[in-house]
Order: C-alpha cells, then sequence, then structure tokens
C-alpha cells in the first residue's frame, strides 16, 4: 500500500502542476571518459531553460557526478589527503598524446581511408584491417610496437583494434580531437571532475531540493504512451508524463532494470549490439619519487603479455600534484577484469615487479598508499564507457537512442559523435532536454542551426550488406543456406 500511495501523490502533485509539464529524470552511471553523471544535468539545465520546472532527478549514489568520481587518496605532508579522480579524468578535445612516427603515419592514412568510407557508404572494417592496409602491423612478438600501439588505440578506445570499428573510431577521434583542439588536459581540481556537474545543477536546484533524489535505486521502469512509472528498491514509485533514462549501456546490457513490458526486440538488439568498455587507473603513493621526475608517461613492454601494465604517469611533477609521489598505471579490458578478480596485494605485487623492471637501478620500497576501483563490479555502471564495434551501422546506433513511446534514452551511449565522451553525455542530455521540452509545449525542437519535430525515429529492420542473390556458386556459396529437417545434404 506504501508504494501506491507514493504513486498516487505523486499523480495529485503531477496534476495540480499540469501533467503536461511534468517530468522526470533518471540518471544511473558513469565512464573514465564516458557518461561522467554530467549528461542528467545538462538535460535537466535545458528543461529549465525552457520554461519546464516540473522534474525530478533520482540518483543511485548519495551524490552527483556518476561515473565522474574522485576519491581521498595518500597523505600530504600536513596528514590531509589527496584527491584522485578513478573515472573521468582528462578535458578532452585537446588531443591524444603523440606515438611514434611509423604508427602516427599508418593512422593517418588509416583515417583519411575511414572518412572517404563513411562518406562513400563503403562497408566498415576493423581498425586492425585498417591499420595494416595503411601499413602498420605488428607481429604478436613485437612487444615494443604492441605497446606503442597500446598508448595509441587501447587507451582511449578501452578495446583493441580487433573489435572496434575503424570508420565509426576514426570518426570519433576526429570530430573530438579536430573540432574542439587537439590536446588534453589532466584535471587535478581537488573539488573533483564532478564539480562541473555540481555547479550546473546550482543553476536550476536549490539547496536540498526535493527535485534531487538520492541513494535511490532503481527496480523497474514501466511505460507506455500516456507515461512512465519508475519503482524502486525502497519501495517508492514515481510517475510522470516523460522519462529520461541515462542508466550506463553496462547497466542496460545486465538487466538489473526490468521493463515492462519488456523494450521491443529492435531495442533489446541495439543494447546488445555495442559495447562496454572497462579502463582502470590503479594509483600508488611512496615516501619518494624513484622514477625521473622531469618525465610524465613512461611505457612499459611486457615481455609476454600485450597491456600488461603498459602506461604509467606521474603526478608528482609540476603543474600536477608536485611532490606526492603518486604514480598510476592504466589498464583496459581483459586486464580489467583480471586485475579486478585479484585481491589488492595480488595486484600492487604485480605492479611493483612491474616498476622495479622499469627502473632496475633504483630501490622501489612498498606503497605508503594504494587503491584502484572495480569498474564491472560497481552496481550503478558496470563498465567504464561505450565503444563502437565492427559490424553495426549508424542506425542501429539510432536504436540505441531512440525512445520507446514516452521512455527516452541519453547518455555517452547514446552519442553518435562523441560516444565514450563526457561531451558526448552532455550533448545528448541538452538534445534530449530541449526535445521533450518542447514535446510538452507542442512544439519543435531548435537544435544546432535546425529544426526536429516529435521523437526519435527508429529502424525496425535493418538489411545485412549482401543480398539472398549473391549467395551463389559465382561468390563461393555453393549449397543451399537453407536446412529442412529430414532433407538430403544440399537439397
Amino acid at each position: 500500500m506504501q508504494e501506491d500511495v507514493g504513486c498516487h501523490l505523486v499523480r495529485d502533485l503531477a496534476r495540480s502542476a499540469q501533467t503536461d509539464k511534468w517530468e522526470l529524470t533518471k540518471w544511473q552511471g558513469w565512464r573514465d571518459g564516458g557518461d561522467h553523471g554530467c549528461g542528467k544535468y545538462m538535460l535537466c539545465q535545458a528543461l529549465s531553460n525552457n520554461s519546464v520546472s516540473d522534474f525530478i532527478i533520482v540518483e543511485y549514489n548519495e551524490r552527483i557526478g556518476g561515473r565522474t568520481t574522485n576519491t581521498d587518496f595518500g597523505k600530504k605532508k600536513d596528514g590531509s589527503p589527496y584527491s584522485v579522480e578513478l573515472g573521468a579524468n582528462w578535458i578532452q578535445g585537446l588531443g591524444s598524446p603523440g606515438g611514434p612516427h611509423e604508427y602516427a603515419a599508418a593512422w593517418e592514412r588509416a583515417s583519411s581511408k575511414a572518412g572517404r568510407m563513411l562518406v562513400e557508404n563503403i562497408q566498415d572494417e576493423t581498425t586492425r584491417t585498417g591499420l595494416a592496409m595503411a601499413g602498420w602491423k605488428p607481429t604478436h612478438d613485437d612487444m615494443r610496437r604492441q605497446a606503442v600501439e597500446w598508448w595509441n588505440w587501447d587507451w582511449e578506445a578501452a578495446m583493441t583494434p580487433e573489435e572496434s570499428s575503424l570508420v565509426f573510431g576514426a570518426a570519433g577521434d576526429n570530430l573530438t580531437f579536430n573540432q574542439f583542439s587537439d590536446a588534453n588536459n589532466l584535471v587535478t581540481d581537488p573539488r573533483g571532475f564532478r564539480y562541473l556537474a555540481e555547479a550546473e545543477s546550482q543553476t536550476f536546484l536549490k539547496p536540498g531540493d526535493a527535485k534531487l533524489v538520492l541513494n535511490t535505486k532503481v527496480t523497474n521502469v514501466a511505460y507506455s504512451d500516456s507515461g512512465v512509472t519508475v519503482r524502486n528498491a525502497d519501495g517508492s514509485c514515481i510517475s510522470a508524463a516523460y522519462a529520461i533514462c541515462t542508466f550506463s549501456l553496462g547497466v542496460l546490457q545486465s538487466g538489473v532494470v526490468s521493463f515492462a513490458p519488456e523494450l521491443p526486440e529492435w531495442k533489446r538488439t541495439a543494447i546488445s549490439k555495442f559495447r562496454m568498455g572497462t579502463y582502470t587507473k590503479l594509483f600508488m603513493q611512496f615516501n619518494e619519487t624513484f622514477w625521473p621526475e622531469d618525465t610524465q608517461y613512461f611505457l612499459y613492454a611486457s615481455p609476454t603479455r600485450r597491456g600488461y601494465y603498459p602506461v604509467w604517469q606521474s603526478l608528482s611533477g609540476d603543474g600536477f600534484l608536485p611532490g606526492s609521489h603518486i604514480i598510476f598505471a592504466t589498464v583496459v579490458e581483459d586486464e580489467s577484469y583480471r586485475v579486478e578478480q585479484q585481491t589488492d596485494e595480488q595486484t600492487k605485487s604485480e605492479m611493483l615487479e612491474v616498476l622495479r623492471q622499469m627502473f632496475p637501478n633504483a630501490s622501489v620500497p612498498e606503497p605508503l598508499a594504494f587503491h584502484y576501483p572495480r569498474w564491472t563490479k560497481t552496481p550503478w555502471a558496470y563498465g567504464s564507457y561505450s565503444n563502437w564495434p565492427i559490424g553495426t551501422s549508424l542506425e542501429m546506433h539510432q536504436n540505441l537512442r531512440a525512445n520507446v513511446h514516452r521512455l527516452w534514452f541519453a547518455g555517452e551511449a547514446t552519442s553518435a559523435a562523441y560516444y565514450g565522451f563526457l561531451h558526448g553525455a552532455w550533448f545528448e542530455g541538452m538534445e534530449a532536454g530541449t526535445q521533450i521540452a518542447a514535446l510538452l509545449k507542442g512544439q519543435c525542437a531548435r537544435l544546432y542551426g535546425g529544426v526536429q519535430c516529435g521523437t526519435r525515429p527508429h529502424y525496425r529492420e535493418l538489411l545485412g550488406t549482401s543480398p539472398l542473390q549473391h549467395y551463389s556458386v559465382l561468390n563461393g556459396w555453393a549449397t543451399s543456406s537453407f536446412y529442412s529437417p529430414g532433407a538430403e545434404p544440399g537439397r
């Protein structure tokens, strides 16, 4: 009964405030380069800017910011802690650190080809294929080149070139690093990267505002043509005219939140089609800086394993956390999954062994502090940020971002141009909020210098690359594609 009473109270409030201007925003999730928690606040700012003020934000955590999250770590000389970012860390649109000329030249050729493929609608290929055709072909035992490739590709995509789309990987890279700027800035603000979301929220939320509901786990979302009802683990529920779901792709894929009715097949296929990468930073603080103080990055080429603690970054130098004696390593995907299964002691032991190989003339002591997140085990994220795999299309991605009746979707994963980046979530939140505000007013939305009317389109049927008539002897397909029980082979 308490659950039903809660729903009725919200419905009454919605009616008294005019139902056509009632909006629900739900967000759950974030990345080290992904949704970062800004999407839903930009969404609400867009609603507020369009004179829509009746909305609720539901947060899984006791804070805002999502995958933009920092933590106290180590100690300063006065005993107070440093702050390090576990999730989003870079202001990007700023540029990736360069690599050896050989790789950079190959990527320039591959990226140029990808642009032509996009314009001429040529079949996509893996980034591995694109790099190979451009002349970059590191052998499996050439661990130096493997490390260089990891530095240039995996470190950004959180997945290997074999798993990634060349066309959309190159497009995303070019749009971010050429459209905005060609540099990267590491955030060391002690308030944390999430202060960006906190500051934005202050433009439409008051201290203690009832519009912000913290520490609330969504378990079910019921939707229809007339509205949406969100049910929570604590027994409460919220009804609204519209809802915008900003769950991470990992949360959507996990099935921890149910939908009623079940999401349509085209939506479930799109959710399953895209990939959630995992990007893990592992922090260590020592009693001294035993590595070169004038060097920011160190690249380690394991003699036996690609992606084994390959990139180390010092925070102890000028412009970062000077004198902190903090260094951190980064691993992604399979190595992230592996270290998540280990104890801190096991992982710390592996990292110390690597450091002792990297700096054989230094005495590497035990760290004073050690910490890393386990993103795939974090129930409001289940990963770090999304990646665009091979074998999909812009239309399939549109199905990921398209609304289902009055249930809308936003976040870094729904950004075609900037997936995996905080600004992808930012723009998607702004767009969804603006579109819904227009729907509530019976108007068309003005976005990016154009006009968008109504809801987002989706595609019920997406065709493959080879028509049935091409499955013939001429193309090496000498047997029937169909099989009937009891029929002779080939009939």
